[in-house]
């Protein structure tokens, strides 16, 4: 199959696998494994990095009005609310961003790779399934965004350092 035709299936794949909790990379890693794709590894990141970034640009665009907080139109409360809500999406991303760029290196080395892809697309595959079954009846504590708190933030970023492993978000 021709090395185009492979980019535009693992950016197919990419497409569905990032809405879905059940790790775009994780997959896209695979997909590359499976379809014997043979491009210079630096090529790969790059390319894993601009289909991300894709599918992250449709969410702001799908979101603008919500996340822009200088919105015309939007009342000073709103903009304020709006502005907590990114400091709080700051706060969740900082644990993963100080790992992930202390560790780099040593991440891209142990853990991209289809074994440990496969494995951690199981083991959190089974996790969701016990986590979702008995959570099901429990009463939701947070209904909505601007109801998280900056603490809650930080732990939801402690956890998302688990997303560094690729199979895990």
């Amino acid at each position: 199959m021709a090395e185009i035709l492979k980019a535009i299936l693992i950016g197919i794949i990419e497409g569905i696998t990032e809405w879905l909790p059940i790790s775009s990379t994780g997959h896209m890693i695979l997909a590359e494994r499976f379809l014997h794709w043979d491009m210079p590894p630096a090529f790969v990141e790059m390319f894993r990095v601009v289909i991300q970034l894709g599918a992250i640009m449709a969410v702001v665009v799908l979101y603008w009005n919500k996340l822009f907080p200088f919105s015309f139109g939007k009342r000073p409360h709103v903009k304020k609310e709006t502005g907590a809500v990114w400091l709080k999406i700051l706060a969740a991303c900082l644990p993963a961003a100080v790992i992930g760029l202390l560790f780099d290196d040593e991440i891209n080395a142990l853990f991209y790779n289809p074994l440990t892809v496969s494995i951690t697309l199981i083991v959190y595959g089974v996790l969701f399934i016990i986590v979702e079954n008995r959570n099901k009846y429990r009463t939701v504590k947070i209904k909505d965004v601007p109801h998280i708190t900056y603490k809650t933030a930080l732990q939801i970023g402690i956890f998302q350092v688990l997303s560094l492993i690729p199979g895990t978000s």
